[in-house]
């Protein structure tokens, strides 16, 4: 199961060069995870107020392979690498047609709104496999 995020770079995502700005592709690749997240019904607000459950990212490695531009239509691909019940591993790609501009492995996990670690919401283990 892949997710796609459509991203139009605007003139603030870029730098002086022209580029997009290198923490922009963080941004990216939330908005995905999170839009991702939304589709599969999970309401995090939902899960923080009445669970006092939230997602946070353990671990990003990422590789800038080459620049996205002002103007250009990017897509964010989402995929699923390994969901164990403490933890969601993720690939995440930007692309601008087939060429991969960046791409990430992400770890997420759960905790409670307290900061103890806990077990992945049943939810998404149901609809990620």
């Amino acid at each position: 199961m892949t997710h796609q995020l459509p991203i139009r770079v605007y003139y603030e995502d870029t730098d002086m060069a022209g580029i997009v700005y290198h923490a922009n592709y963080l941004r990216y690749i939330e908005r995905a995870r999170s839009d991702w997240v939304r589709e599969l019904g999970v309401d995090q607000r939902e899960m923080k107020n009445e669970n006092g459950l939230v997602f946070v990212v353990r671990r990003i490695e990422a590789d800038y392979l080459a620049p996205a531009r002002l103007d250009d239509l990017l897509v964010v691909e989402t995929e699923t690498v390994q969901l164990t019940g403490v933890r969601w591993i993720l690939e995440q790609k930007v692309k601008r047609g087939e060429d991969v501009l960046f791409q990430a492995l992400v770890t997420v996990v759960t905790m409670t709104d307290t900061g103890h670690p806990t077990r992945m919401p049943a939810i998404i283990r149901q609809r990620v496999h």
